[in-house]
């Protein structure tokens, strides 16, 4: 809706100021006001288990200048998601009788290790029993702005800086990522949560995880970014997969490996059969939630 739009229609729809932020539509260019009190009240209305505050994600590249404005105004609106959330649970403590949502704060400050520290410290020093809410404070902290163009060479000196600074006794979310070698390399600085549309948007796109040898995976696992030995992606539109009468992974148990083979699904493809788009996404969901299962055992 900013700088993508911008790109894209040749005009950004996004102003940004102390109340919140408007935006426009791209398409019909209907313009919308979003407070951090409604993002709350939104996500509160969905019924989401997880509620995160509203924040400024500054683009990549950003100015040391612009990105200590964006993370100070992220912890004035982060204040205000947290008073607002919590006035709104008490008002409605019958709904919530058995558990309320989650309140999770986000990170940022760009590339920058000063800022970066800066903003989780701020986050952590928030006076939560001030603002009507528990003392504990956040249920869960989130690293944000690691996704929107930065090279991936900085995650990793990023989660160098930010994760020591977050409690060890909340999740720790990273928000964006990832391919399967940066979960592991994740994991392995202490990020406990992640959300990526990669498993999903591969699988549409035909493009499918598999892996190498699954009976010695744990220990091909690597710590670093740079390896991705453990895992293999097949394009299942290749015309090497026409007569394939086997499955994507033998090692694999999800409903596609088990019922489907390659050439069926390459058929599928070739042909726009939306029930592909179902089978991938289903593979590929399965690869990720295997690989979270071999690290958490890790």
């Amino acid at each position: 809706m900013g700088a993508r739009a911008k790109e894209k229609y040749g005009v950004s729809g996004v102003k940004l100021n102390e109340k919140g932020v408007e935006f426009s539509d791209p398409l019909n260019g209907a313009r919308y006001f979003m407070s951090p009190e409604k993002s709350i009240d939104i996500q509160l209305n969905l019924g989401s288990d997880i509620v995160m505050v509203l924040d400024e994600c500054p683009p990549y590249p950003c100015s040391h200048e612009d990105a200590k404005k964006s993370l100070e105004l992220t912890t004035r609106w982060a204040e205000r998601c947290f008073k607002y959330f919590h006035e709104s649970i008490s008002k409605n403590i019958e709904k919530y009788v058995n558990g309320r949502p989650l309140l999770f704060c986000i990170v940022q400050g760009s590339i920058y290790e000063d800022l970066r520290k800066e903003s989780a410290k701020q986050l952590m020093n928030i006076d939560f029993s001030s603002l009507g809410g528990p003392s504990s404070g956040w249920d869960g902290c989130a690293i944000g702005g690691v996704a929107v163009g930065e090279p991936r060479k900085h995650l990793v000196d990023i989660l160098g800086w930010v994760a020591p600074l977050l409690p060890k006794d909340k999740p720790r979310y990273l928000m964006g990522l990832g391919k399967p070698e940066e979960l592991v390399m994740a994991v392995e600085a202490g990020i406990d949560m992640f959300d990526c549309v990669i498993p999903t948007r591969e699988g549409r796109h035909g493009r499918l995880f598999r892996w190498r040898e699954m009976s010695n995976v744990e220990c091909q696992m690597p710590n670093a970014m740079e390896g991705s030995s453990f895992y293999e992606t097949i394009n299942i539109n290749n015309e090497q997969f026409k007569e394939d009468f086997t499955p994507i992974d033998l090692h694999c148990g999800c409903y596609t490996c088990k019922n489907f083979t390659k050439a069926y699904l390459n058929h599928l493809l070739r042909t726009n059969e939306p029930f592909f788009l179902k089978l991938a996404s289903l593979h590929n969901l399965n690869f990720y939630i295997e690989l979270m299962r071999i690290l958490r055992k890790k």
